[in-house]
């Protein structure tokens, strides 16, 4: 990949997330026109039951703008997944007795994790904590050494206080509020994420060492945050998760920083949401529609 410039400095601590705000905090420009340039995302998840998850976080990775798709998926999903997502190259990985990705998969990812940009791991992946461990471990010890990781869904079950001590800030979470209420279980005085989702994304971001994505709330190891009162509840929809979690991963393999892609990955997703509220309803348009839209919004904001 074309190392584009990174725009690491990014608006104030505390600021409100608008169009403005996102075109003073422009998203790198790969140099020349290949699909190389633009950087590749890796997305690893998903189960006999849960296929759509990562075709929709996949699908979102390139509508952000990655030049590259690649998806580890349970064997007995991955040719009808590759089927319906052509652009990918489909990786068929050994599954677990619940039809997961197996905790051993890493082995069969050996030649992708590190030459990926950025990777995913998540979604549509349900499985045991142990496992989910065991798997998360494995593949941050595998990624590359400029390579950022995102965590969403069930991979968070993964996710320890030392798992990600390498990652040097490389991480990006997505969680949920229920998966934030999980995440900081244990913790003392810990914010309820149902009633203060920036303090509770602060206390993960502490404690993981990670850039949080929670609700509206960005916000970084370092303490910087961010807020986005863009959306409605009509983005509360089944695979809406996958969708963010798949706009992070592209904008980060197309060059973003952590804090940035995360920033820009919500307010496209709420604004996205926000069109298609209008024009069919707040409540009752499907996570998939969103996959349309967020380029467009991306088109408005980079003018």
């Amino acid at each position: 990949m074309s190392a584009p410039t990174k725009n690491d400095h990014g608006p104030a601590d505390g600021t409100v997330v608008t169009p403005a705000v996102l075109r003073d905090w422009a998203l790198p420009s790969p140099e020349g026109g290949s699909k190389t340039a633009r950087g590749t995302a890796l997305v690893v998840g998903g189960s006999r039951g849960t296929p759509g998850a990562l075709l929709l976080a996949g699908v979102a990775a390139l509508r952000a703008g990655a030049g590259v798709l690649q998806i580890g998926a349970p064997a007995s999903i991955a040719t009808a997944l590759g089927i319906s997502v052509p652009e990918s190259l489909t990786l068929p990985l050994p599954e677990s007795p619940a039809g997961c990705v197996a905790a051993t998969a890493v082995d069969d990812l050996a030649d992708v994790l590190p030459t990926a940009d950025a990777v995913l791991v998540g979604p549509g992946l349900f499985d045991d904590e142990a496992s989910l461990q065991t798997l998360v471990a494995a593949v941050l010890a595998r990624v590359g050494d400029d390579a950022t990781v995102v965590l969403d869904g069930y991979a968070l079950r993964g996710l320890g206080p030392g798992t990600v001590a390498t990652l040097g800030g490389r991480l990006v979470v997505t969680p949920n509020k229920g998966e934030a209420a999980a995440l900081l279980a244990g913790v003392d005085g810990a914010p309820d994420p149902a009633e203060e989702g920036a303090a509770a994304a602060a206390a993960v971001a502490d404690r993981y060492g990670a850039v949080v994505a929670l609700g509206g709330a960005v916000t970084t190891p370092g303490g910087r945050r961010w807020v986005d009162g863009s959306g409605h509840a009509g983005l509360g929809t089944s695979g809406s998760g996958d969708v963010l979690a798949g706009l992070v991963v592209g904008l980060l393999a197309r060059g973003a920083t952590p804090a940035q892609a995360a920033c820009w990955a919500t307010h496209v997703h709420a604004s996205a949401g926000e069109r298609l509220g209008t024009r069919i309803s707040h409540v009752g348009f499907l996570a998939r529609e969103l996959l349309d839209e967020a380029p467009l919004v991306l088109a408005e904001l980079t003018g």
